[in-house]
């Protein structure tokens, strides 16, 4: 009916109108039903229109308050959907922020124990060297050289130092039958006479008093600290040669006839304190050397520098076997002890 559907419509909106509307109507169609049943005069019809009229608008309210709660429940359910959601979007949210700030308080506290159980890991600092600190630098050279054995028996450095006396041995076994070759040739005198004993020394001495000097004419630091540390290397070398060959007192090879025996040479030299008139290390060697691996280390950046020095180094070691004044093998032990004590010693980079 179209005014019953008007109302429910309206009933569906606003319940108060719904209630005015209904009892509007049913006191009409009450109106209505009597003034029929009083003139057809029919009892039971009208009872059943009536109900009928009356159950019609129920009906509809029934439906309608149905439908208004469906609807409410639906937007109740979306909005209680919609709140999960959010609540559970925030709690993912919190816990993901927790857990980073965990994560990273771990982190940090595991830095934190790393730190304090070891210390950080640094680069080597460059070595440097100046007048004042010389001396003290020297005294604690010394006291790693001559506790070297010490780090030998920790089961360190066993490789190099069995090389190093592999080959000397071996040089010290083929120095009877290599010398005689050496002192009865005169391909070598030229070269001699350029690169004698005196000669070579004063290379030795004079290229780090030079490279000071001119470092200090420069004002550069890093000069001078150069040149310090070569004559370092060079003080160092002195200290362990002079004992050296106090101990092993070897026959230099031009003391020996040039076809005399050169095999047994050890402990046969009648030097002095000094150890000047023994053969075993060749101190020119050592100290040649030494300088060399100061400024190559140094100056490495400079690809040149290394051939130029270790090459001197190298022609001034092998004078001392054409000159007769030390066998090959106190040359290469020489030239291995120089290199090691500038490399380990005094550079230590």
């Amino acid at each position: 009916m179209p005014g019953i559907s008007r109302v429910g419509d309206t009933s569906s909106r606003d319940s108060p109108l719904l209630h005015t509307g209904y009892l509007q109507f049913s006191a009409k169609l009450l109106q209505k039903q009597i003034i029929q049943a009083l003139t057809r005069t029919e009892p039971d019809r009208v009872v059943m229109n009536v109900s009928s009229e009356l159950r019609e608008p129920m009906e509809m309210q029934r439906v309608a308050g149905k439908g208004v709660c469906y609807k409410r429940r639906v937007v109740l359910s979306l909005l209680v959907a919609v709140a999960c959601m959010s609540q559970a979007a925030i709690g993912r949210a919190q816990e993901s922020t927790e857990t980073t700030r965990l994560c990273g308080e771990s982190q940090t506290a595991a830095q934190t124990d790393d730190g304090a159980s070891a210390p950080p890991a640094t680069a080597p600092a460059v070595r440097e060297a100046t007048l004042r600190t010389l001396p003290r630098n020297i005294l604690q050279d010394q006291k790693d050289l001559w506790l070297f054995p010490t780090k030998l028996a920790q089961g360190h450095h066993w490789l190099p130092t069995t090389i190093i006396v592999g080959v000397t041995a071996g040089f010290i076994a083929t120095d009877p039958q290599t010398m005689p070759h050496f002192r009865q040739t005169s391909a070598f005198s030229g070269f001699n006479r350029v690169f004698s004993g005196t000669a070579t020394a004063g290379i030795i001495a004079v290229v780090p008093a030079t490279f000071y000097v001119a470092s200090l004419i420069r004002k550069n630091p890093y000069d001078q600290s150069s040149a310090l540390l070569a004559g370092e290397a060079v003080a160092d070398d002195a200290v362990l040669m002079l004992v050296m060959k106090s101990i092993t007192r070897r026959q230099r090879p031009d003391e020996i006839a040039v076809n005399g025996s050169y095999s047994d040479t050890f402990f046969q030299s009648h030097s002095s304190f000094a150890g000047t008139g023994s053969s075993f290390p060749s101190g020119h060697a050592m100290m040649s050397f030494s300088v060399a691996t100061v400024f190559a280390r140094r100056y490495r950046k400079h690809r040149w520098v290394p051939y130029v020095a270790y090459g001197l180094a190298s022609v001034i070691s092998f004078s001392r076997v054409t000159t007769s004044a030390h066998f090959p093998s106190d040359v290469f032990l020489g030239a291995a002890l120089g290199f090691a004590i500038a490399r380990f010693d005094v550079v230590r980079q």
